[in-house]
């Protein structure tokens, strides 16, 4: 397989008009990751930059990832595979479905292997890929949501996506990002990129016990790089993909407002956090923050099934 070097996304840079923002005096710019393409979206593209260099580097045919039935992951690899011409297989959760996500999978051309729920929680452990990679032998295995230093290091390249758009806004700089987690390696990879520059500040997507912390550690001790320079806050509304009421209701009002599509197991989670953290006096009056729309749009389809 080759890497797909010719191609470089942009994302534009927008201000957030909110009436919170402006009664608090925060300033807000959305980086639009949901519109670097209607397929590989998001800061999935980000994560899988680097884990297809190396794919490509050490001559593998295709690579190996998992994820669920609505995995956006998964979504983003197996349409690049299609685009760029390598091949994927998907390794999913629980029993065989048939979401419109699976389906545009299979469309893809991503093969399916389903797991179960037991044999999908065995993910982490000892000799899980063994199997796979003797089935498999000349895949390059990615971590579910294309995680790892490799994810990490892909994601830093948000820093320059942005870095020329600042001035448009007529903002000398900023004071720090805002993004929902939900394994925790975008967030890494710009505390990385940051190098202590401007802090990262997460909305942790899911309860304590996915370990988004401790991956977040795990990343920037590899890269010898002291923790630090981040702030997680607990957005998971009490676990993952759950929704409520009072959550549906500000995404609605935030769309209608700003005209900016969310979905509420990150984007949405992360700005409804982002609304508390204001009114609760968290930044002072003058703060510029970066907020990354981290995309998953496709997943939305997920909600009205």
């Amino acid at each position: 397989m080759r890497f797909p070097s010719h191609w470089r996304p942009q994302a534009p840079l927008q201000p957030l008009h909110l009436d919170w923002l402006d009664h608090a005096g925060v300033e807000v710019a959305v980086l639009r990751l949901d519109l670097i393409d209607p397929r590989i979206s998001g800061n999935k593209w980000f994560k899988l930059i680097e884990h297809l260099r190396f794919a490509s580097e050490s001559g593998a045919k295709g690579v190996i990832s998992l994820g669920g039935a609505w995995s956006n992951h998964l979504h983003a690899l197996a349409a690049a595979g299609k685009r760029f011409g390598f091949t994927t297989v998907g390794l999913l959760r629980g029993h065989p479905q048939d979401t419109s996500t699976v389906q545009d999978l299979q469309a893809f051309g991503m093969q399916l292997h389903w797991l179960g729920y037991g044999g999908y929680r065995d993910r982490h452990q000892p000799g899980f890929w063994q199997p796979w990679r003797e089935r498999y032998p000349d895949f390059h295995p990615m971590p579910e949501g294309g995680g790892a230093v490799l994810g990490a290091r892909g994601c830093g390249q948000l820093l320059a996506l942005v870095a020329g758009q600042l001035e448009a806004l007529g903002w000398p700089d900023h004071d720090g990002w805002w993004l929902a987690c939900g394994t925790g390696t975008t967030l890494a990879g710009l505390v990385l990129a940051e190098a202590g520059s401007h802090p990262v500040l997460g909305v942790l997507a899911v309860p304590d016990d996915h370990g988004v912390a401790q991956q977040v550690e795990g990343i920037l001790s590899e890269c010898g790089m002291p923790d630090g320079g981040y702030e997680l806050f607990d957005g998971s509304r009490g676990g993952f993909a759950k929704v409520d009421p009072t959550l549906l209701a500000f995404i609605d009002a935030t769309e209608r407002a700003s005209g900016i599509p969310l979905e509420p197991l990150y984007t949405g989670k992360a700005l409804l956090a982002l609304k508390q953290q204001v009114q609760a006096g968290r930044f002072a009056t003058g703060t510029r923050l970066i907020f990354i729309h981290t995309g998953g749009l496709q997943g939305r389809r997920g909600l009205s099934s």
